[in-house]
């Protein structure tokens, strides 16, 4: 769960319902440097021109533009006091947007940085420079003192002396939260009889220091394409949090992410403490695999781009520059300076890259046999389905990545095999291309609107979709606070047809805009280069149910709220700064709504309530989710290793006792799973077999092998049976409620 979360927060923002008509996406960048004087004018003059809001710059925003880049630099407020922030106030809050006008976008990116940086390394100094003063000593760690857990929303310090502090607080919590994560893990390896994972690791203090110093190399390392990226995105964000500048780099990065495909050599990378880069999986069948020569937890320290001799030395760069590297043209090799795991001798390895397909990004699926009690108590078979769709990805280079086609396939298997109801999953889905979800909306409802788009002068569209539904069988549909864009496109859609019964969270995120990504090269004047431009991906749009309501701000709620995982988080689209206003539009015509949902949801609800109320899991997930409400609402963290030690031992003292109780358990629940349910395994690469294989524990390794987290070793928390989570199975059960009520 927390590797999906985190690699959706870090593609959320690019995705969104994504209008691909008009892209018109560049090749990658050559050496020359673009011309980003001319490009921040052409992109203000774009964003002015082409934004929903058609707003012109005024001095109100320039005050604003300036404080979306201090926040969007800083946003623990840690680098720049009060003070600070007043100077730069002074020199640009009446003058920010005359800079891109002017042509002199370039200047303003590079004082502005140099600013920051210069006041950040500064910082970062103060921080290292007190961590050696422990390095012989630790603090005594008996303070009564409290520190923010999150300081976004917290004024800034007023001075550079408050600032210190807040540095001084930082780094005591550091120290502690290392040092009690040292003592846990070595307490649970002890109890466990095995090794004790912190042999390996380096002093507290040199850790520590380690991750300032990638801290400082992030901001050093930054040149000008991302100092203009950081200028004119808080730009565009003040227009709305969707609205983006893509600099050469990011422009390949979403058309990587938005496609579901990379070319590169199969490898997932992580960050090491060390400075080296670290390779954390390695695709199956991919060019790293193939090859032979690169192992898990071998750590990368140089990579030569092009398979030559010129080596870029990696250590601490950001793990984005360090993927720029090493991705390329398909075909072409690239080198690698390699140390092995255990720190052994150096080796190069040479990988030849090629198109590497995210398969874990893709639609899959799998058909469920499952014998349990209808509503009258009698044992009867159902053949269910689980479809579960990461992102409504598609190819903007006009490939054959089309995630409805991929969809349509799936839902043909599932028709052969007789599937009575489908779960469609889309947790976690951020968005993607609208003419994808529109196709899949037909996919159940057939013929009619899908979604209406009003643009900036008001006008209002319908988009419809022609011919008749592939699946007619019962559907619900998952949702979490994660579920954006597109995602509540579909689900607004199903729920105001009254098609399916959507179930999850409270409500999904509440992202109703519309992005184009349109070529800053197309607006360049005639005679100018058109290297290395970028992007502008512009909000052109808002998009509205069929019924009339828009899910901005709002979402689309469920018709059944489900304990989750996510229910505790505080993220959503009204959590972010300069989003769009809910409004309504009226109600499009050529559709008719059934009643059968609303008719039998009351009988769903009931039962529903009545095996969330005995199912332990879910229960544990509702009190997880009230924890997390409240320390988000007390955003403080004590300063004292006795009070965070009593705090840690509740913790895991809680755990235990749910592991202890979730094993028996879970050996029962597998005995039934025997008895009860069959669950074949339907990927794409499925679709066409001449029979389905049954799905096993190790599906969700066929993409990637991955290194083994020794810590995580040390929890040996029960896996849940079947590979079917409690929120999934629960989901599972509505459905089969569905088919018992017609």
């Amino acid at each position: 769960m927390n590797t999906v979360f985190q690699r959706w927060v870090k593609g959320f923002r690019r995705a969104g319902a994504l209008a691909v008509a008009a892209a018109a996406m560049l090749p990658t960048v050559t050496q020359a440097e673009p011309d980003y004087n001319l490009i921040g004018k052409q992109f203000s003059l774009v964003l002015q021109n082409a934004h929903f809001s058609r707003a012109r710059f005024t001095q109100e925003m320039y005050g604003q533009f300036l404080e979306c880049y201090v926040q969007t630099q800083d946003p623990q407020h840690l680098f720049l006091s009060e003070d600070e922030v007043k100077h730069l106030r002074e020199l640009y809050a009446t003058s920010f947007g005359d800079y891109l006008l002017a042509n002199q976008t370039t200047r303003l990116a590079e004082e502005l940085y140099a600013y920051y940086s210069d006041k950040a390394l500064a910082r970062i100094s103060y921080a290292e420079n007190l961590l050696r003063q422990y390095a012989e000593k630790m603090p005594a760690f008996d303070s009564s003192r409290n520190v923010p857990r999150v300081r976004r929303k917290l004024p800034r310090a007023a001075n550079a002396a408050e600032l210190e502090q807040a540095w001084r607080d930082q780094v005591e919590d550091m120290l502690l939260s290392e040092v009690l994560r040292r003592e846990n893990v070595a307490k649970l390896a002890e109890e466990k009889g095995k090794p004790d994972p912190n042999a390996k690791e380096k002093p507290v203090v040199e850790k520590l220091l380690a991750r300032l110093k990638r801290m400082r190399n992030d901001i050093q390392e930054a040149d000008r394409e991302d100092m203009v990226s950081y200028l004119l995105n808080a730009v565009a964000h003040v227009y709305d949090p969707h609205s983006d500048y893509m600099g050469a780099r990011e422009e390949q990065r979403f058309k990587d992410m938005i496609k579901a495909s990379i070319v590169g050599i199969g490898a997932r990378l992580k960050s090491d403490d060390d400075g080296s880069t670290c390779i954390e999986g390695i695709v199956k069948g991919g060019p790293a695999a193939k090859c032979g020569q690169l192992k898990l937890g071998d750590r990368i320290v140089a990579v030569a781009k092009d398979g030559d001799e010129n080596w870029t030395d990696i250590m601490f760069l950001s793990i984005d520059k360090v993927v720029d590297l090493i991705r390329g043209k398909k075909g072409q090799t690239v080198k690698l300076r390699v140390h092995d795991a255990e720190g052994g001798n150096e080796r190069v390895v040479s990988i030849v890259r090629d198109e590497i397909p995210m398969s874990e990004e893709l639609a899959s699926g799998r058909v469920v046999d499952l014998t349990a009690p209808d509503s009258t108590g009698a044992m009867k078979k159902y053949r269910l389905g689980i479809l579960t769709l990461p992102s409504f990805y598609v190819d903007l280079d006009d490939g054959d990545v089309h995630c409805a086609a991929d969809v349509k396939r799936i839902l043909r298997r599932m028709q052969m095999e007789g599937v009575q109801g489908i779960v469609l999953d889309l947790r976690f889905n951020g968005g993607g291309s609208l003419d994808e979800v529109r196709k899949m909306v037909g996919f159940f409802t057939g013929a009619g609107p899908v979604v209406q788009v009003k643009d900036s002068r008001g006008h209002v569209e319908r988009l419809t979709v022609s011919g008749r539904p592939l699946f007619r069988g019962e559907l619900v549909v998952i949702i979490n606070k994660l579920s954006a864009s597109a995602s509540e496109i579909f689900a607004g859609a199903m729920v105001d047809y009254g098609r399916a019964v959507v179930v999850g969270d409270e409500a999904s995120y509440g992202k109703g805009t519309v992005q184009v990504p349109r070529s800053l090269a197309d607006y360049m004047p005639y005679f100018s280069s058109r290297e290395g431009c970028g992007m502008i991906k512009v909000t052109t749009q808002k998009f509205y149910r069929v019924g009339g309501a828009s899910t901005q701000l709002r979402g689309v709620p469920s018709d059944i709220v489900l304990p989750t995982a996510t229910s505790g988080l505080r993220i959503s689209e009204g959590e972010q700064d300069y989003a769009l206003p809910y409004d309504e539009i009226p109600r499009a015509g050529g559709y008719v709504k059934s009643n059968r949902i609303a008719r039998i949801l009351p009988a769903l609800l009931g039962r529903s309530a009545a095996r969330v109320a005995k199912d332990p899991d879910l229960q544990y997930m509702q009190e997880d989710a009230a924890r997390a409400d409240e320390r988000q609402k007390k955003n403080s963290v004590s300063l004292n290793k006795e009070e965070r030690q009593a705090e840690n031992a509740a913790l895991l003292a809680r755990k235990k006792k749910i592991d202890e109780e979730r094993k028996g358990r879970y050996e029962k629940m597998a005995e039934e799973d025997k008895k009860n349910l069959t669950i074949y395994r339907l990927n794409l690469t499925d679709v066409s077999a001449a029979k389905l294989p049954i799905a096993t524990k190790e599906d969700k390794n066929e993409f990637m092998d991955e290194v083994e987290d020794p810590e995580e070793e040390l929890t040996e928390t029960p896996e849940y049976p079947s590979n079917l989570d409690p929120v999934l199975r629960e989901s599972l059960y509505i459905v089969k409620d569905m088919i018992d009520h017609p």
